[in-house]
């Protein structure tokens, strides 16, 4: 089953069990989902739905961070329970450790030393870990390891 028919099947079982707040959430991303079909003329891969699935986690987390700086915990709240249903979707997200040792093999592969060519490696350590990494970490981790 693909995650867009998980994403419905997922919505008609909340709409079932009569919980509002989840139907929300996944009536927002089947909405997500069918702008981003109309966007790219053809149903969604699951590699695209990850990918709109990490974009709107992201969303979610900037907005948690915003409506708490300005005092707002009621929407940082509302944000915070849409995250964990997205969150649900994403696959389990690689540890720190695992993602800088990926960083060390792609570095060495490429034979990286300085922060000219820390495009290509943060390209090569996406490729490999996909959905299972922000690409902020990563490229905090690339440069890290690139500076050193």
């Amino acid at each position: 089953m693909s995650i867009a028919e998980q994403v419905q099947e997922d919505m008609k079982a909340s709409m079932r069990a009569g919980d509002a707040e989840k139907t929300r959430t996944l009536r927002l991303l089947k909405s997500s989902m069918k702008n981003e079909e109309i966007k790219v003329g053809h149903p969604l891969s699951d590699e695209e739905a990850l990918k709109l699935l990490q974009r709107e986690a992201k969303q979610r987390k900037d907005s948690i961070t915003a409506y708490e700086d300005a005092g707002r915990t009621e929407l940082a709240a509302t944000e915070n329970s849409e995250l964990t249903v997205i969150q649900g979707y994403l696959p389990q997200a690689l540890g720190e450790n695992e993602l800088k040792r990926i960083v060390n093999e792609v570095a060495t592969e490429m034979g990286a030393t300085d922060m000219k060519q820390m495009g290509a490696v943060i390209g090569g350590v996406m490729k490999r870990v996909g959905a299972q990494a922000e690409g902020g970490t990563v490229s905090k981790l690339v440069r890290e390891r690139l500076s050193a």
